[in-house]
């Protein structure tokens, strides 16, 4: 594996330029200690005011480019590394979910870890089998305290690194220039002589070979965001530009000896003297022809402009690591014959035989980090199923883990926890795979859903999503994601890339406690660009369907039960009113709430619609729009100049004559007649609700109803039954549902 150069001996000349507070190039443009420019002219304020949230135009690009002249940064690669970590936000102060602040992310080692959350569901979604879960503490993780370090080489306190934005992007220049020199070189012009220190900005832990591939495969996104370019209006309200360099040299490999990175030396205390220009050092040399095969990534397309947001990137980025990857765990042995799978059409790809370590495009940092499969004391295993036969996956569910990365992880690994297949980190997008595709996660609380799925756990928390999950690891999910949905035949829609929180309950006892991640505040929209579906208007104005689609920055609908207080954040969900007004009631969602009315909590999904949903139009009156949403006439604010949705072409159904009102149903399970002897019946239990005559709903294609009983630690003695019932999948509440295809009928949509 590949390995970042170790840090050299540095003169006293080099250490007081590394530790010294930030000065600008010409007099005027930096005061002295412990003032920091303000974003706002170039001029001071003091510690705590605030200024980026007042910027009208000059403040975030203008800070850019006096951090990047204090420390001698190419101003592309501090762009770069800030776009890749909060896309150039200040987030007013507020901490990313893995501890992270400011535009350039300055993580604060100190900051604890959180616990799981939600734990109290059983996320098999299987009330046939007994459940025995567990539980375990989790410990406190600290990664490396970049906040801290950018203190000590800029003199600038941490809480000025928190929360003035100009001062954090300072911290952030400062850092990249002692990772720069650590590295084995000197500031200077040349981006492509600044990759090793990009690699080591995240801060993510070392704990070998993994963490270092990460490191460079952040480095490898940074460099592709620089040959691109991108552009978006922050916080401050400013327009930022990284202008396209798609001509970009293949970054060059200092000539320091290989050694694992260690963290930082403390410093001497910052020096008030102008920074001093760093010893001299070898010059970085060319690389080698190892390296440049180990490195080269073909440079995106040119945009058309630099206003152009950022295309998604090819799915291949390099070479594998030279060490071969770790196999996945074979099947446990078994002496009895494997049962004949079940057919499956024949256009549709099923997951099979396991690949040779993690199930991961070369365009991301993977590793493969094996879930639990151990049988438990009194009975029962964990922390998952096991086939030895083909799977068919329809869905890939995105969560949030309400715990930091390191955390999941080793949750993964406690045969008494739970899983899913793979956890994404924040700081840099690494991925750990825990199981093959064709095994089934424990992980959305539907059985169903979990035996016909993949589940994605992001580092992060619901109430906190806004500030912030990052670009690193929105680009890696939605690589991954790509990779998965064209090697499945998942089609990329919100039918089948779900939340947590568009996941039914099995039966009316279940609906209420089920789970609301990842929240309103991923970014649905930014997400499907990534993965190369924009969510668009379609079907023009005869369109007989609405897609929810507010602009993600400026809809804020505010929320309640953050703990601390819930800010003024963008989101991607509208309110739901009972009628055309802001101020009539939220409607009501009979199943989780069967005595009380919706809420406006963060965890309360009840009477909100999120992006990429399609829901059928029922009305519009003025600046109003009316879908039909759990059986019932829903509101949204949805005004021309600021609209929150488009319309869109799709199928829709509606009760057949007399079949009204239709039952509906959390999965879609044979008929009793399908089983054969020894798998015992599941009830086809509907749902409290239900569709009345006049109501459409939007739907997906028809398909088979399915079990599959898996309650043996043999997965050679897991049988799957498929019956003549069909079902249709329906977007009913903000929740996906199942009707019976006999009772609808199709509507031109």
């Amino acid at each position: 594996m590949r390995r970042l150069p170790g840090i050299t001996v540095v003169t006293a000349l080099a250490v007081l330029a590394s530790v010294a507070p930030a000065q600008a190039a010409r007099p005027g443009d930096r005061p002295a200690h412990p003032r920091t420019p303000s974003p706002l002219s170039g001029t001071s304020t003091p510690s705590g005011t605030a200024t980026a949230g007042t910027s009208a135009r000059s403040g975030r690009q203008a800070a850019f480019t006096r951090a990047a002249r204090t420390y001698g940064v190419p101003q592309s690669v501090l762009l770069a590394v800030s776009y890749l970590e909060s896309r150039w936000e200040g987030h007013d102060g507020r901490p990313s979910v893995s501890a992270g602040y400011g535009p350039m992310h300055l993580v604060d080692g100190r900051a604890a870890a959180g616990r799981p959350h939600g734990t109290g569901e059983d996320p098999r979604g299987d009330e046939t089998r007994p459940r025995l879960i567990a539980v375990p503490s989790v410990a406190k993780d600290r990664p490396r305290d970049t906040l801290r370090r950018a203190a000590e080489l800029t003199g600038l306190s941490p809480d000025r690194l928190r929360e003035d934005a100009s001062a954090n992007i300072m911290g952030g220049a400062a850092l990249l220039a002692d990772y720069r020199r650590r590295a084995g070189g000197s500031p200077r012009d040349d981006p492509a002589g600044w990759y090793e220190a990009v690699a080591r900005y995240p801060g993510t832990r070392e704990r070998g070979a993994a963490d270092e591939d990460a490191a460079f495969s952040f480095a490898d996104e940074v460099y592709a965001t620089i040959r691109a370019g991108a552009a978006r209006v922050t916080d401050d309200g400013e327009r930022v530009v990284l202008p396209a360099t798609p001509d970009l040299p293949t970054p060059l490999s200092p000539s320091a000896p290989s050694a694992p990175f260690a963290p930082p030396a403390p410093s001497t205390p910052p020096s008030a003297s102008p920074a001093s220009p760093a010893s001299p050092v070898s010059p970085a040399s060319p690389a080698s022809p190892a390296f440049l095969a180990a490195f080269a990534r073909p440079a995106p397309a040119k945009p058309s402009g630099p206003s152009e947001p950022r295309a998604p990137l090819p799915l291949e980025r390099r070479a594998s690591p030279s060490e071969p990857p770790t196999e996945p765990p074979a099947e446990p042995p078994s002496a009895s014959p494997t049962p004949t799978p079940t057919p499956v059409p024949a256009t549709k790809k099923i997951a099979m035989m396991p690949a040779p370590g993690p199930d991961c495009p070369k365009s991301v940092s993977c590793e493969w980090l094996p879930a639990a499969y151990e049988r438990l004391p009194g009975g029962g295993y964990g922390n998952h199923d096991r086939s030895d036969g083909p799977r068919e996956i329809d869905y890939i569910v995105i969560h949030d883990g309400e715990t930091s990365y390191d955390a999941m992880t080793r949750l993964a690994k406690d045969p008494t926890y739970l899983s899913w297949h793979f956890t994404i980190r924040s700081a840099d997008g690494h991925i750990a795979q825990h199981l093959r595709a064709r095994d089934i996660g424990w992980h959305a609380g539907n059985w169903y859903v979990n035996s016909r799925s993949i589940g994605l756990e992001h580092e992060g928390y619901l109430a906190k999503g806004g500030a912030w999950y990052t670009e690193a690891m929105y680009l890696a999910s939605a690589r991954l994601v790509r990779h998965l949905a064209a090697k499945y035949d998942i089609p990329l829609d919100r039918a089948h890339i779900l939340g947590h929180d568009n996941v039914p309950g099995t039966t009316p006892e279940t609906v209420a406690g089920m789970h609301e991640d990842p929240g309103p505040y991923w970014d649905w929209a930014h997400y499907f660009e990534l993965l190369g579906r924009p969510l668009r208007a379609s079907g023009g104005d005869a369109a007989r369907s609405v897609l929810i689609r507010p602009d993600y920055g400026t809809n804020r609908p505010g929320f309640t039960g953050c703990g601390g207080g819930c800010r003024d954040l963008g989101a991607a969900s509208v309110w739901l009113r009972t009628r055309p007004s802001a101020t009539a009631p939220l409607v009501r969602d009979i199943g989780k709430h069967p005595t009380g009315d919706s809420t406006y909590s963060v965890y309360d999904h009840a009477a909100r619609a999120s992006t990429g949903q399609r829901y059928a139009l029922a009305e519009r009156r003025g600046d109003w729009t009316a879908i039909w949403y759990l059986g019932q006439k829903a509101w949204f604010h949805d005004p021309a100049t600021a609209p929150t949705s488009v319309r869109a072409s799709g199928p829709l159904v509606t009760p057949r004559p007399g079949r009204s009102p239709v039952k509906v149903y959390g999965r879609a399970y044979p008929m009793k007649p399908a089983y054969p002897r020894g798998v015992p019946t599941q009830d086809l239990t509907p749902l409290q609700y239900s569709i009345p005559a006049g109501q459409a709903y939007s739907s997906g294609p028809a398909t088979r109803g399915s079990y599959l009983r898996a309650a043996s630690f043999d997965p050679s003695k897991h049988r799957v039954v498929t019956g003549d019932a069909r079902y249709r999948q329906i977007q009913f509440g903000h929740r996906i549902m199942f009707v019976r295809a006999s009772d609808v009928r199709p509507v031109t949509g």
